[in-house]
């Protein structure tokens, strides 16, 4: 059986819309291409910046549309890249005076249609430049030919750049800064249900009740290897010293997200950063920043990610700048 609540075809257009719908004075969607943009972008924004991605993530990316975030979003089908006509037409459609800045997840056909979409717009004048969110440590590994994936952080970095822009940073600086960002920024995850698969029904993949996937990626890609599923303490310990340990040896302050992946409670979730806090508390490193709840989930995955980014005074300032968007809180001042 099909738990997910999808109309035959493709949902994305109609979910759109209705996005679009339930908020009248934050986005407008454009339907040929389909993208989304932002109504109301701060007057002092000098360079736009455009996200995009597979749909099943919601409220990434286009829940993050809105002044002090991003100026665009491109949708593709379900766990698929847009097409490279949508980024062009989105990027042409909120390009700054210095251009536009793409924030890019690191999988094979985001790179590609976003590179395209990018030659496109230089042959017509408009300058671009890319960060490429790659933080998931789960594919942190010489096997693996694409490199680490990009899942949760990609929320921290749209946000700390988002701010950036709107204090009127250039294109270059504002790629210079998203590379430091994601340097300093890392994920891991794990689920202990598959999620749904929006063609054929039932759990994409089966998983022992004693078991856990320790690694799983944002479209359902299994971990290396299943894992004997360990208890609350020992995985929230492993995760969050796995995570920590990846960014560099001085860091003493972080921002933490921990995400759900579709089906997880606020229950677990605030239960998990309770636990996280502590163990960074004990360990010396500050919170100057979090965020809790289901940001970039797999569609109604069982499941959740960590992700740290090792902060600066003036990313923690970035952090706690307000966001007008459908779907990104409003961030509390941690002193």
């Amino acid at each position: 059986m099909n738990r997910l609540f999808l109309p035959d075809g493709d949902p994305v257009p109609p979910a759109l819309r209705g996005f679009a719908d339930a908020h009248p004075r934050l986005v407008r969607l454009h339907e040929e291409p389909l993208f989304v943009t932002a109504r109301q972008p701060h007057p002092g924004r000098r360079t736009a910046l455009v996200s995009g991605g597979g749909s099943g993530h919601e409220p990434m990316h286009a829940g993050f549309v809105g002044r002090g975030m991003l100026d665009a979003a491109v949708p593709g089908r379900i766990f698929a890249s847009p097409h490279n006509r949508q980024v062009y037409e989105a990027s042409r459609a909120v390009a700054g005076p210095e251009g536009v800045l793409h924030v890019v997840k690191n999988y094979t056909g985001d790179r590609i249609n976003f590179g395209i979409a990018a030659e496109r717009l230089r042959a017509d004048g408009i300058p671009v430049r890319r960060v490429l969110v790659d933080d998931d440590l789960a594919t942190e590994s010489e096997e693996t030919a694409t490199g680490r994936r990009g899942t949760g952080a990609t929320v921290l970095v749209e946000k700390l750049l988002g701010a950036a822009a709107d204090s009127g940073m250039g294109l270059d600086e504002l790629a210079g800064t998203g590379a430091e960002l994601v340097a300093h920024s890392r994920s891991v995850a794990v689920a202990a249900r598959a999620q749904t698969s929006p063609t054929q029904g039932g759990e994409a993949f089966s998983l022992e009740e004693d078991r856990i996937e320790y690694g799983v990626g944002i479209h359902g890609e299994r971990a290396a290897t299943t894992v004997e599923r360990p208890s609350f303490e020992e995985l929230t310990d492993r995760m969050t010293r796995q995570v920590l340990t990846s960014l560099p040896p001085d860091t003493d302050q972080v921002l933490l997200l921990v995400n759900g992946l579709g089906s997880t409670t606020l229950l677990e979730l605030y239960t998990i950063h309770q636990r996280v806090s502590a163990i960074l508390t004990a360990r010396g490193v500050r919170v100057a920043g979090r965020l809790v709840g289901t940001f970039v989930p797999a569609l109604d995955m069982s499941g959740f990610s960590l992700t740290l980014t090792a902060s600066r005074p003036e990313w923690s300032s970035w952090w706690h700048q307000e966001a007008l968007t459908p779907a990104f809180p409003s961030t509390e001042t941690i002193r």
